[in-house]
């Protein structure tokens, strides 16, 4: 069934102008953010297969995983029941899986510590550049900044240094998020920052109208653009349907668009 990936990749922009061959465009940040009535899971799982699926050409396209929220053999399993085999991507060296649940830094060199991952991933990057399409992505940042002991400045300018290899090598970045952990105080200013880092940001919440029988939550995607030199945003909402129990999207009811 196409239909639910049609419509996620449309409002994404994830298409190379060929009908028959749809792919991530190069160079972007992608923030998904979620919160804990809706998880953004899904989308992220989505998307992985995605970037790994044989029709995105399977001799110059590659992601890098660092994860902090799971081990990989949960993202194996899930990506299995929809189809996509992470081990065997790991093998072939399609799938770079960096295993970050035990990272803390150390209270007095957070810093050395974000450099030194920054550095591990530039690496992987830099080995992995030639002809290749690279996708980083990471589960999930909030997370970091635990493993930081709460340094949100660090966090930011880790980030940043990982931005420039969007320009610097044509990457692809996604990161989720988990919005409602920051919905007061100062730390809020938290996902504003990740947000004006990214070119597309998609959000998993409730239904405004409450629960639906048939529907989980609703999705909405903000793809940033250029118009006559000025950045803007474009947003589209879907409400959307999913598997809970393989946790993979089943399919997308479009809904209203603004």
């Amino acid at each position: 069934m196409n239909r639910p990936t049609t419509l996620l990749d449309d409002a994404l922009s994830f298409d190379d102008g060929e009908s028959n061959s749809r792919r991530p465009q190069n160079g972007r940040v992608v923030l998904v953010e979620d919160c804990v009535e809706t998880s953004g899971a899904f989308v992220l799982h989505h998307l992985i297969k995605r970037f790994l699926s044989p029709n995105v050409s399977s001799s110059d396209s590659i992601v890098l995983f660092v994860a902090f929220a799971q081990p990989f053999s949960h993202y194996d399993r899930i990506l299995r029941k929809m189809g996509c085999n992470l081990a065997a991507q790991r093998e072939n060296k399609r799938l770079l899986f960096f295993d970050m649940l035990m990272l803390e830094c150390p209270d007095d060199d957070v810093e050395g510590g974000l450099i030194a991952l920054f550095g591990n991933i530039q690496k992987a990057v830099e080995v992995n550049s030639s002809n290749k399409n690279i996708t980083i992505v990471i589960d999930d940042i909030s997370l970091l900044e635990v493993a930081t002991n709460g340094s949100t400045k660090d966090v930011l300018n880790f980030m940043r240094y990982c931005h420039t290899l969007t320009t610097q090598f044509g990457c692809t970045i996604i990161i989720v998020l988990h919005e409602d952990i920051y919905s007061s105080g100062d730390g809020f200013t938290f996902p504003l920052q990740l947000e004006y880092l990214a070119d597309i940001i998609i959000k998993t919440e409730p239904l405004i109208t409450g629960l639906a029988a048939d529907v989980h939550g609703q999705l909405t995607v903000l793809n940033k653009g250029t118009l006559d030199g000025f950045r803007s945003s474009k947003g589209k909402i879907h409400n959307f349907h999913y598997k809970i129990k393989e946790n993979s999207v089943d399919y997308f009811y479009p809904g209203s668009r603004s």
